[in-house]
């Protein structure tokens, strides 16, 4: 039934001003239109991603958003990480961390966070 409708991600923030810092100016996402003042919705591919102001935010211990950026994981990892973005390093049973990238065979996965703790990730997939 929805298996060839787009879906859309929905992240809590507590500042909206940080996170449009955060997704704009360091991961370089443009804002859609919107007409809401609590809610910041961004393109990402074809994707939407709804930045919105709650009291919840950052209480998902979760990864909330995966980008699939294929071979170019470690050029977007330094690159995020000289913007500033520091990755989370977990103890994975049969992965191998590579600088901030952890490896699994032939899968590469780098996370980080949003100002608000919302855990975000890029994978090679």
């Amino acid at each position: 039934m929805l298996g060839n409708i787009n879906a859309v991600a929905n992240l809590a923030v507590k500042d909206l001003g940080a996170a449009r810092r955060f997704y704009e100016g360091t991961l370089g996402l443009s804002p859609a239109d919107t007409d809401c003042e609590d809610l910041i919705a961004y393109r990402s591919g074809n994707s939407r991603i709804n930045v919105y102001q709650s009291s919840y935010a950052g209480t998902n211990q979760a990864t909330a958003v995966t980008w699939a950026v294929g071979g170019d994981i470690e050029r977007i990892v330094a690159a995020l990480r000289d913007k500033g973005v520091r990755f989370e390093h977990y103890d994975m049973p049969g992965a191998q961390l590579e600088g901030d990238v952890h490896v699994m065979d032939k899968m590469k996965v780098a996370w980080f966070k949003d100002p608000d703790g919302n855990i975000l990730n890029l994978t090679n997939d």
